[in-house]
């Protein structure tokens, strides 16, 4: 093919090797690829948009430099997309997908492409001018997670994407990894006060009792897109970090990371007037699930607690050199917040 229609390198993707695969998958056999295109996502995995015959298709690999897991975690992503075919779940629908390195050299899935938008990076005049679709917007999300719980992972063959105890291993792991940051000879510290009293809260009030299934792992407005048409979702992306435990962490987090009116929000979205509260999301969920959210408080200081965490660890790279200094400080000054958040609501 015309290499100027390929936009990317064929040790990332070669155009023939995946040509090959596609025939034997019965994919457009036989017919030339379009114009390809790089998406940008969320993550440091490869997106690529492409045609073959009168199809269109959305490859995900690994990033060149692969880390350990990386192809594992592409297996799991594609293993979970195929689960949720046929469920309320909006999602890329999964066409197939290979853990075989000879293909491509990594693990890697081919899905439907979406139409829609991220609204984090900006609404359509159609969703900017009506505060009613911003409202559905809002719901949409609540429902989508709603619809994840539901799905029965063991039947959908699911039960081995995750270990027992997954509530009880959450303190405890992402103690020990803010504690391994310390490590680092560059690093100065946190310098947050409340970490520990955050973890000990958390350790003394987790739920007992809980019921297993899909989590995304991630769910916030920029792992989603919002069809152009409606306030409706097009699809929830991003599903590396799927497993299975306990699905309300996916709406703590939703929680804990909604704008609201805080106009210093990391998230926030022009205007912003129509959106539903916090409260409402929970109630929205609460309406479409079975599920005891009495202690949704506890799931909000978790997601805080968690994800603070995760995001100073760019702090800690940029200190060691591995990361831009003002990637570094702007995701620490979201850690504070984050457990200034969580400090917050300790009851």
């Amino acid at each position: 093919m015309d290499a100027a229609l390929w936009p990317i390198e064929p040790e990332l993707v070669d155009p023939e090797a995946l040509g090959r695969w596609m025939d034997d998958q019965g994919l457009q056999t036989g017919e030339p690829f379009g114009s390809g295109e790089l998406l940008v996502g969320g993550t440091q995995n490869v997106l690529l948009k492409f045609s073959r015959g009168d199809a269109s298709y959305v490859l995900r690999r690994p990033p060149q430099h692969k880390r350990k897991n990386s192809d594992a975690t592409m297996a799991r992503e594609a293993r979970v997309l195929k689960a949720l075919a046929d469920s309320d779940v909006p999602h890329p629908a999964f066409i197939a997908g290979t853990d075989d390195l000879s293909v491509l050299g990594a693990a890697f899935y081919l899905m439907e492409p979406l139409d829609g938008f991220v609204a984090a990076q900006g609404l359509p005049d159609l969703h900017k001018g009506d505060p009613e679709i911003r409202r559905r917007m809002g719901l949409s999300m609540a429902d989508a997670i709603a619809g994840l719980a539901r799905v029965d992972h063991e039947a959908k063959g699911l039960v081995d994407l995750g270990k027992p105890g997954y509530l009880e291993r959450q303190v405890p792991r992402w103690r020990a990894h803010m504690a391994a940051y310390d490590e680092v000879e560059e690093y100065e510290g946190h310098g947050i006060d409340s970490v520990d009293e955050v973890a000990d809260w958390l350790e003394a009030h987790r739920p007992e009792n809980y019921v297993n299934g899909i989590i995304h792992g991630d769910f916030h407005l920029l792992n989603v897109m919002f069809r152009r048409d409606s306030g409706e979702l097009d699809g929830v992306i991003d599903w590396e970090l799927s497993t299975i435990g306990d699905p309300l962490v996916d709406l703590g987090q939703l929680v804990a990371l909604w704008p609201g009116e805080d106009p210093t929000a990391d998230l926030r979205i022009e205007p912003w007037d129509g959106f539903p509260t916090a409260t409402e999301l929970v109630d929205r969920y609460a309406d479409g699930s079975e599920r005891d959210l009495s202690n949704i408080n506890w799931y909000t200081v978790l997601a805080c607690f968690r994800l603070g965490i995760i995001l100073e660890g760019t702090n800690v790279r940029a200190a060691a050199g591995k990361a831009p200094k003002e990637f570094g400080d702007a995701l620490h000054a979201t850690t504070v917040k984050l457990f200034t958040k969580a400090a917050s609501l300790l009851t």
